[in-house]
């Protein structure tokens, strides 16, 4: 039996996360059918996680910057988490910072797409650089190298939500 603490989700079955009950779905004025504990008495709205993925675009050049991970072959854009309590726009900055040491001038939102196999929601972003020959990527990045649109429209991991991303992007743009 496979228990997934994040939603105590047992074969497809949702169980209360305060209590564990087997939730019912339930109207609820203006919301549809929501899973409801009838022991607590408390509707049970879905949660997952949050994430941004970035096109970082260097200001300079108009490249973009693609990066190899965990021993992987292909190249991926800049990612991750955010964090509780933090904005979207706020992780953006981070992540870029932590794992480039870039500093980001300017963000732009793109759009989102739920990944289900992470049960994530990912944002995606455009987010320009200024200084991208200071690039001093940290211990989660293998490899990396500055594209230019056509290159990295190319080189990004086929078959991918970044491809997705970045090629939604570039079609809107270039």
């Amino acid at each position: 039996m496979e228990l997934c603490m994040c939603c105590m989700e047992v074969n497809m079955a949702k169980y209360c996360i305060e209590c564990g009950t087997l939730l019912i779905e339930k109207e609820l004025e203006n919301e549809g059918l929501i899973p409801f504990c009838p022991s607590c008495g408390e509707y049970r709205f879905p949660q997952y996680n949050v994430a941004v993925s970035m096109i970082t675009r260097d200001e300079k050049t108009g490249k973009i910057l693609l990066i190899q991970q965990y021993g992987r072959p292909f190249y991926i854009l800049v990612a991750g988490y955010v964090n509780r309590g933090e904005m979207a726009e706020q992780a953006v900055k981070r992540e870029i910072l932590e794992e480039t040491g870039l500093h980001v001038t300017r963000i732009r939102f793109n759009r989102t797409r739920f990944f289900e196999p992470s049960n994530t929601l990912m944002c995606n972003f455009t987010a320009y650089v200024d200084n991208a020959e200071a690039i001093a990527v940290n211990s989660e990045v293998d490899a990396y190298s500055w594209f230019t649109p056509e290159e990295a429209r190319e080189n990004i991991r086929h078959n991918s939500l970044a491809e997705e991303f970045l090629v939604a992007y570039l079609d809107e743009v270039e």
